[in-house]
């Protein structure tokens, strides 16, 4: 089944292309790609509005690509997380609280989040 990765850059390196799929050396949590479709779909303006990076720091975008790599910076996670708690409360996955506790673990540490789309 198709699913999306999210995981956490230990290091995050500036003008450093993030495009190989590499979702054990991140640490990577999966969540299915229904699941996702479910979460992009009802809160799409809410996900553009997130600040983030295609696969280098020098390509700003907003929302997140669903189909390639995705850098999230810190200063945007707290939105991201909120996001998803909020999906969760109608949707009750298990996968989306893996997700957020992965978010949450990014935010203290004040990390970038990873996400390989499908």
């Amino acid at each position: 089944m198709a699913k999306h990765d999210f995981g956490i850059l230990e290091q995050f390196e500036e003008n450093k292309w993030y495009q190989e799929y590499e979702p054990e050396k991140y640490n990577c949590i999966s969540v299915d790609m229904d699941v996702m479709d479910e979460v992009f779909g009802a809160y799409r303006e809410e996900i553009r509005a997130i600040k983030a990076f295609a696969c280098v720091s020098t390509q700003p975008i907003q929302g997140l690509d669903e189909c390639s790599v995705t850098l999230i910076p810190p200063q945007s996670l707290e939105v991201f997380c909120n996001i998803i708690v909020q999906a969760n409360k109608s949707l009750h996955s298990e996968k989306l609280v893996l997700l957020i506790d992965k978010i949450q673990e990014a935010m203290e540490n004040k990390k970038y989040l990873i996400h390989f789309g499908i």
